[in-house]
Parts: structure tokens; sequence; C-alpha cells
């Protein structure tokens, strides 16, 4: 690939990430110049996988696409696979970096999940689902930025990630209720009496609001079992970690008295993102000095 196609590619991928997935654009733009082009096609790949419901009729070509990446992660279809800017952003990324290929796999796999109506059964299944499709690309985003190998940093992206995760979907819920799927576990909704049915048909109810608050428990839970880790990773990890500072805004405007769980997702303005996100970044390399 020439390096005008590769500039190309890596461009497409910021292009994909700024519209797609706000706030790790904005968080990405902490990280050393050298290093964000990289980080962008990771995100840029997340965004395509996590997507793929969204593009196909029912689960078979779902499969097919994913197993579509999986091949371009093995090398194979070469040609084909240089000519999707994403792929080949992808690629360039793995060998530059020298990363392996095992946690896009990994990724890949946890997606899966999406493309069917599955109910998600426990609230471990869905920490390990949000360790899966959150913690993950946190992890190779610290690994781009020379923060691989460290105790402290996964352990607080495991915690984080899942927190992020777990926020994300709650936010997410009307629309993926209008789709036909839900990601609030059975056993939590089952403890409070609250109905599939109701949710899948946008139904406001005092037992869906006692589920949502139980989830938005869980989250803080990890949120704060992360934070305990803050002085311990390292400092070029900050960039990577950086999403979960917008954890708390979020859950606290899911608490407000006027908050309905089927109006619009949930929201906090994107000038306050940035600033909570220049606080937290300037934090972070304080505890970590």
């Amino acid at each position: 690939m020439t390096d005008t196609a590769s500039r190309d590619c890596f461009a497409h991928c910021e292009e994909l990430v700024r519209r797609g997935d706000k706030d790790r654009f904005l968080a990405t733009l902490f990280a050393p110049a050298d290093k964000r082009s990289y980080i962008f096609a990771l995100y840029a790949f997340n965004l395509e996988i996590a997507r793929i419901r969204d593009a196909v009729s029912d689960a078979l070509p779902g499969e097919m696409r994913l197993q579509w990446w999986r091949d371009a992660l093995h090398g194979c279809g070469h040609g084909e696979v240089m000519r999707h800017p994403v792929a080949a952003a992808l690629l360039e990324t793995v060998e530059r970096c020298e990363l392996s290929a095992q946690p896009f796999l990994d990724l890949i796999e946890a997606r899966s999940f999406d493309i069917y109506d599955d109910a998600m059964p426990t609230v471990t299944h869905l920490e390990a689902y949000s360790k899966a499709t959150s913690s993950v690309p946190m992890e190779i985003a610290a690994a781009i930025l020379g923060a691989a190998h460290c105790t402290a940093t996964s352990t607080m992206i495991d915690h984080g990630g899942i927190a992020y995760a777990i926020t994300g979907l709650l936010r997410a819920m009307p629309f993926h209720a209008s789709s036909g799927q839900i990601f609030l576990p059975e056993d939590v909704l089952r403890r409070h009496g609250a109905d599939y049915r109701d949710i899948l048909a946008g139904k406001d109810t005092p037992q869906l609001r006692a589920a949502l608050a139980d989830l938005r428990g869980l989250a803080r839970s990890h949120l704060e079992d992360a934070g305990n880790y803050i002085s311990a990773i390292l400092p070029q990890a900050i960039p990577a970690v950086l999403p979960i500072a917008l954890v708390r805004p979020y859950l606290d405007r899911m608490e407000r008295p006027d908050y309905a769980p089927f109006a619009e997702m949930c929201v906090v303005p994107q000038w306050r993102r940035q600033w909570i996100l220049w606080r937290a970044a300037r934090q972070a390399a304080c505890c970590c000095a």
C-alpha cells in the first residue's frame, strides 16, 4: 500500500470514529500525535463490528461479516481486504505496533452475541460481555500507547471497561429495545419483576426502573474499583482509559428525577465531555507522576 493510500485509510478511520464514537474520539486527542492514527484504526474496527447487526437482515449474513474480519486478521483475502480502508489501516496497525491478533479475534467472538436476540442470562454474563467488548479495546489502545503488561493498568481497564459498557448499554436501551434486543440480565429483571414484553414495547414501569437502578449500582461499583488503581497505572495509558471518566456523568444524568428510560439516549453535552476528559487527563497525570 502506498503512503498516500495508507494516509487515506487512516483518515477514513479517524472520520468514522469522529462521527460514530465521539467519546473515544475526544479521548484519543490526548494521545501522542504519532499514536493517534493507530488508535483511530482500532476504534473504527470496533465500530465496524459493533454495527453489523444494524446492517444485516438476519444472523447468517452477520456471521459471514464477522468471519470476513476473522479471515482478514488471519491474512486471508489479502487483495480484497486491502481495498477496505478500515481493514487496511487495522492490519497496518497490528504490524507496526507489533500487536497480537488474538485480542481482535476475541472482540469479534464477543460481538457474535449481538447478531442474535438471545437474552443476557445473568449479571455474570453481562460483566463478561462488557469486559470482552469494552475492556479489550482499552487494553489494545493501552498496548498501542506502550502500556502493555502492567497489572494495575489492566485491572483498572477491566473494571473501568465494564462500567463504561454497562453504562452505554443502559443509555442505548431504547434503541436496542426498538430492534428487539435486550441487554438487561434476566436475573436482575426477575428479581424486580420487570417484564421483557414491557421493555420491548417501550413501556416504562416501576419494576423496570428498579432493575435499571440496580444495574447503575453495578456500574458504579466497577467504577469505584477502577478508581482504586488510577495512581498505579502507567502514564502512557491515560488516553486509553479516559472514556471511563464519562461513566459518572452519564449515570448521574440517568438518576435525575425527570429521566425517562425510553426517551432519547442519555447525552452529556460535548463541551462538558471535553471538559471532563481534560480535567481527568490532568488529574490522572498528577496521580501517576
